[in-house]
């Protein structure tokens, strides 16, 4: 029995904080996230490439810590 929520036909919004140039893009599932408590993360630049699934909490506990460092 798998744990990692479907992602197929999932939603996926950039990242604000993404660079404007394409280098770096970040997207996310919300619509996945609320239902499943868990947080698909993967990279724009490769949609078809494997996606990181994190609790909600620990991806809470992740950009709570980004936010404090200096970019």
């Amino acid at each position: 029995m798998s744990t990692s929520p479907d992602l197929t036909g999932a939603r996926w919004i950039k990242s604000s904080f993404s660079g404007n140039g394409g280098a770096q893009c970040v997207e996310w599932a919300p619509d996945v996230a609320s239902a499943s408590g868990m947080v698909p993360v993967r990279d724009s630049k490769a949609p078809d490439g494997p996606a990181l699934i994190f609790e909600a909490a620990a991806w809470s506990s992740f950009v709570a810590f980004a936010k404090t460092r200096d970019v």
